[in-house]
C-alpha cells in the first residue's frame, strides 16, 4: 500500500483517497457552443501518459479537499503534491514542497 501525503492532513494510507482524473484540464469557455463531439472530447478524452503525470486526488476519508499530485505512472513514485490552482512543478519533477512528497518505496506497506 502507498502512503499519500495530504497537503492538509499529512501522510495517510492511499485507501483514504479517490482519484479524480487528469489535472489541469480547463473547462471550455463557452460550453453551450460546443458540438456533441467537442463536448464528448472534453469529457472523455484524456492523456494516457507513461511516466510523469499530473493527477487530481481528493482526501475523501479525511479533510475532503482536492489537491494535485505529480506521479510517475510506471514506478508509482510521487514527485510532488500541490494545491488546486497552484502551478505544477517544473518539468524535471522536482518537488515544490519536499515535506509533502513521498516515494512509493518510502510509503510502501506490506
Amino acid at each position: 500500500m502507498l502512503l499519500f501525503s495530504c497537503p492538509n492532513c499529512g501522510p495517510r494510507n492511499e485507501t483514504e483517497f479517490h482519484y479524480g482524473g487528469q489535472a489541469h484540464v480547463a473547462y471550455p469557455e463557452t460550453p453551450d457552443l460546443l458540438s456533441d463531439r467537442e463536448w464528448a472530447e472534453y469529457l472523455f478524452y484524456r492523456e494516457n501518459t507513461k511516466g510523469l503525470f499530473a493527477e487530481r486526488w481528493v482526501h475523501s476519508a479525511g479533510c475532503r479537499k482536492w489537491f494535485n499530485m505529480l506521479r510517475d505512472t510506471v514506478s508509482y513514485e510521487i514527485k510532488s503534491v500541490y494545491g488546486m490552482g497552484e502551478q505544477p512543478p517544473s518539468a524535471s519533477g522536482a518537488p515544490e514542497h519536499p515535506a509533502t512528497a513521498l516515494t512509493a518505496s518510502e510509503g510502501a506497506k506490506s
